[in-house]
């Protein structure tokens, strides 16, 4: 039998500031997209103690779409086309910056006083070329929107795209899946080969794939075309499946800017050390532009 895994990728310690700690997962230098995703952040599980929370300060992107999904928590996020969005588990966020776009993610004041337990994945996915240029928008799906499904012990919500005979409403530019799964220990769940690339992301607890044993932090990415079965460990386990179809050539990444051209990206740098981008409504703090 075929193996079903093509590579494995490891997520790696980055701290966001403020003692807030994710793991980055891609890009890697094994693998630079899986489909259109281009980036994945995973932030927690993780107690919170009161005064403590996230604090990313405006910041600007070109070229993507960011994804916001959570297990657990909150997220409070302004843009400079003035939405101002709480998240809660289950919802979605989906940010295309396009042409460009600046926006924050902080803790709200009530949990912030009180803590709380976070545990969520951010992912960058990076616009068709014929996209990258289009106008910036938000758009918020509530949970209750979202297709879900239950399989032999597997909860699973579809937050981007088309799975298993299944669409969800988010806004999307080119083939993609999404989907978040909850499994209790022992269940058994069948990866569709339906996309052209495919990865498994263990956020929480532990699953066999084949032979092979994957912990939190683990990315899996799946052979094109191969049917791949995985089991859920003692504890059970929450996971990302993501992918779609490959994308229409390779993306540079500097910073938070994400584009298929490199003298684009020297014009958003410029744009943002110049104040060209647009403010954040009730948000006047921003993050400057790196110096490398």
């Amino acid at each position: 039998m075929a193996d079903p895994i093509e590579l494995l990728i490891q997520g790696r310690a980055h701290d966001l500031g403020g003692g807030f700690a994710v793991r980055r997962v891609l890009p890697s230098v094994k693998r630079r997209m899986v489909g259109p995703f281009v980036f994945l952040d995973h932030f927690g599980p993780m107690d919170v103690p009161p005064g403590g929370g996230m604090e990313v300060r405006p910041h600007p992107h070109i070229g993507l779409a960011t994804v916001t999904y959570l297990f657990e928590g909150g997220i409070f996020h302004r843009d400079s086309l003035g939405y101002a969005q709480a998240i809660r588990p289950g919802d979605v966020n989906w940010m295309t910056a396009g042409s460009g776009i600046a926006h924050s993610e902080r803790t709200e004041a009530e949990m912030r006083r009180t803590g709380f337990r976070m545990h969520g994945v951010q992912t960058w996915v990076a616009l068709p070329k014929a996209h990258e240029e289009t106008a910036p928008a938000f758009e918020h799906v509530e949970a209750a929107k979202l297709p879900t499904w239950t399989e032999a012990g597997a909860a699973l919500r579809l937050i981007v795209g088309s799975y298993a005979g299944r669409t969800a409403p988010t806004t999307h530019f080119s083939p993609i899946f999404y989907v978040g799964a909850e499994l209790t220990a022992g269940a058994p769940l069948s990866v569709s080969p339906e996309h052209a690339e495919r990865a498994v992301y263990v956020a929480d607890g532990s699953v066999t794939i084949g032979d092979r044993a994957l912990v939190v932090g683990d990315l899996v990415v799946l052979a094109g075309g191969v049917a791949a079965g995985l089991v859920a460990g003692a504890d059970g386990a929450k996971l990302m499946l993501l992918g779609g179809a490959a994308m229409d050539g390779p993306r540079h990444i500097w910073w938070n800017f994400v584009s298929s051209s490199k003298e684009r990206i020297e014009q958003a740098k410029a744009d943002w050390k110049e104040g060209r981008f647009a403010k954040v409504p009730g948000d006047p703090e921003f993050i400057p532009l790196p110096d490398k």
